[in-house]
């Protein structure tokens, strides 16, 4: 049996919202709208800036806008052919229309939210993560939406959870538990922060040492049981 907790904080993208399938869409939509090949070479090439540049923007060396612009400027680049020059706002509005699920989050929630009260905390853009939480069956579930893009912080910054805390009543840590999919931000964040993690391991890849795991999960329905509630 898990801890009392208070508030459970999950991560958005890859934990509760299947972003890799979001991704496709709003790539294969965009494209089509340009009327632009999109081939696998292209989806893997954008697919490594994106990564890599939010795995920099969690260091805090680029920030959302920088993102937005440049994953599609370096694809182009690689592709040796002309960006159009609306279409990295056109993708944000196609990747916000996107409110496909990770497999048993909402019957996870709704489990769940009769005990805890839950929120997001979120590295996503705010134009994408307010109007797809708004549009997907998960709204009613979340007391609270944390972005980094409106905190000015981002996860595993401190920062980003002292906001979060403050818009949950300053709880006591040990009162809250993070549940997500990122070691380097959701795992390394709140194990920074002194609160309990669960990590969301749907690929069953090997536990590492670091950062400090209170537990993990393979599956989000694990979460109903470990955490005593019951299903609805």
């Amino acid at each position: 049996m898990a801890r009392p907790y208070h508030w459970l904080l999950f991560d958005a993208d890859d934990t509760l919202f299947d972003y890799q399938r979001a991704e496709v869409n709003a790539l294969q939509a965009v494209f089509r709208e340009f009327e632009l090949p999109l081939d696998t070479r292209a989806h893997a090439l954008y697919r490594a800036f994106n990564h890599e540049l939010w795995l920099r923007f969690e260091k805090g060396e680029v920030t959302g806008e920088q993102i937005r612009a440049q994953r599609f400027t370096l694809l182009f680049q690689a592709l040796q052919q002309r960006e159009p020059p609306t279409l990295a706002e056109r993708y944000i509005d196609h990747l916000a229309e996107q409110t496909t699920l990770a497999p048993d989050a909402r019957e996870t929630l709704d489990a769940l939210h009769t005990t805890y009260r839950l929120a997001i905390i979120t590295n996503g853009m705010t134009r994408v993560q307010r109007t797809r939480l708004a549009r997907s069956a998960l709204a009613p579930y979340i007391s609270e939406l944390i972005i980094s893009e409106e905190v000015g912080a981002a996860k595993p910054a401190p920062e980003i959870f002292e906001y979060a805390f403050a818009r949950m009543g300053h709880p006591r840590k040990d009162q809250v538990l993070i549940i997500g999919d990122s070691l380097t931000s959701d795992m390394q964040g709140g194990a920074r922060f002194g609160i309990d993690t669960c990590w969301y391991n749907p690929k069953h890849q090997p536990r590492p040492a670091q950062p400090r795991l209170t537990h993990q999960v393979h599956a989000l329905r694990e979460l109903i049981r470990w955490l005593g509630a019951k299903p609805v």
